[in-house]
């Protein structure tokens, strides 16, 4: 896919995080570049991990197990 420009108005925290990127030695063009492509993976991260919560809370047996285990181990520790 062809590269193409594009401009955006910073505000002073996103100003801030662009400066710290280019002192790292990023270019202008590498650090947009590099936030976005960060931001993209973390939001689809987040959603991976939204779905997989959601099937594990969901997974009856799952869940009584890891109460199970929850209470042993309550049962095993040492009293303050």
């Amino acid at each position: 896919m062809e590269s193409r420009p594009i401009s955006a108005r910073l505000d002073e925290d996103a100003q801030r995080a662009l400066a710290e990127l280019e002192a790292t030695g990023l270019s202008r063009t590498e650090a947009v570049r590099l936030g976005l492509l960060t931001a993209a993976r973390q939001l689809r991260d987040r959603a991976r991990l939204e779905v997989e919560v959601a099937a594990l809370a969901a997974d009856e047996e799952d869940v009584a197990e890891a109460r199970r285990v929850a209470a042993m181990m309550e049962d095993l520790r040492d009293p303050w």
